[in-house]
């Protein structure tokens, strides 16, 4: 696939109405990041039996779930550094509904991987933006654990080219990607690190 930058990858930009609000509510969005690290390490750990006939996938699933439950602790420690009570937040819509739309919408064996790799994407797109609006800790947290998102969305993305052939997979990367516009831009009342746009339809 000849776009493997993840800034290219994506189809639209993080909103600039919820870099305002990342920055506005910290404690909100370090608790939901933390979340999403460990969701991301169960998905990563499911896969592992999903494509048991590739071996060679398990080791690389496996390296993934490390590194997310590391990320998960390391969120978690800045939460107690900075006094932020780890509490139980409603999860965003935003994976299930790339789930929800690829089983609606022709479905396929890989469609699991290239969701991952696009949440994987989007997650580095906004590490990059928190990096440079935040300050302190929590900028330097970001700026630490892009370059993993980076390399775990590319893993995803050729892990799923080993199963089909590239146009197919472009195609429908193409498609769920589209889609993915949809839930950035639209207006969503709930703020989580996925979140769409807290204002409404951008441009």
């Amino acid at each position: 696939m000849s776009v493997l930058e993840a800034a290219e990858f994506l189809h639209v930009s993080t909103p600039k109405s919820w870099v305002e609000q990342a920055s506005n509510r910290q404690p909100l969005l370090l608790i939901d990041h933390a979340n999403c690290e460990r969701k991301a390490a169960s998905s990563a750990l499911s896969m592992i039996y999903r494509y048991e006939e590739q071996c060679d996938f398990a080791v690389q699933l496996s390296k993934i779930v490390r590194e997310e439950m590391r990320h998960f602790e390391q969120v978690h420690a800045l939460l107690k550094t900075l006094e932020i009570e780890y509490v139980y937040l409603s999860p965003s819509k935003y994976a299930r509904a790339l789930h929800s739309y690829a089983r609606e919408h022709n479905p396929t064996k890989f469609d699991d991987l290239l969701i991952a790799s696009i949440i994987e994407a989007r997650s580095y797109e906004r590490f990059e933006l928190l990096e440079e609006v935040l300050e302190g800790r929590v900028a330097k947290l970001y700026g630490k654990l892009k370059e993993s998102e980076h390399r775990h969305f590319l893993a995803y993305l050729h892990m799923a080219l080993r199963l089909e052939e590239e146009t197919v997979i472009n195609a429908r990367v193409q498609e769920l990607l589209s889609h993915e516009v949809t839930l950035i831009t639209s207006f969503d009342d709930q703020f989580r690190f996925h979140s769409g746009d807290p204002v409404g339809t951008t441009g």
